[in-house]
C-alpha cells in the first residue's frame, strides 16, 4: 500500500475536512468506509482525497472537489446518505464538516 498526500492541485478548489470521533461499536462500518472511496470517485469534480485515524478514534478526511456542484452531487448521492444517517445513529460521538474554497496549493516529493 502506498501512502502520500494528493498531490498540489491547480486553484481555485474546495477541500472538505470531515473530523470524527467514534464509538467503541463500530458493526458494519469497515465495509461502508471502504465503499465511499469508490463513490466519491464517481463525482464529476472530486479531485483525490486523504484520510487518517488515530488508535483512539480521531479520524480526519480531507476531500478535494473542483467546485460547489461536485460537492452538492457526492451530497446527494444515496449511498453517502445512508452512511451518513448511520454514522449519526451508530458509528460516531460527533463530527465536523468545514468546507474551504482553496487559492493557494504546492507540493513536494524527494527524488
Amino acid at each position: 500500500m502506498s501512502i502520500e498526500p494528493v498531490a498540489g492541485i491547480e486553484p481555485p478548489y474546495y477541500a472538505v475536512v470531515f473530523t470524527s470521533v467514534q464509538r467503541a461499536t463500530l458493526d458494519g462500518y469497515e465495509e461502508t468506509a471502504a465503499r465511499m472511496p469508490a463513490l466519491v470517485r464517481e463525482v464529476p469534480g472530486f479531485l483525490g482525497y486523504e484520510s487518517a485515524r488515530t488508535p483512539g478514534g480521531l479520524g480526519i478526511t480531507v476531500g478535494y472537489f473542483r467546485d460547489e456542484e461536485a460537492i452538492a452531487a457526492w451530497q446527494r448521492n444515496g449511498e453517502h446518505q445512508a452512511a451518513q444517517r448511520r454514522g449519526r445513529a451508530e458509528w460516531y460521538e460527533n463530527y465536523s464538516v468545514h468546507v474551504a474554497k482553496v487559492e493557494r496549493s504546492y507540493s513536494f516529493e524527494r527524488g
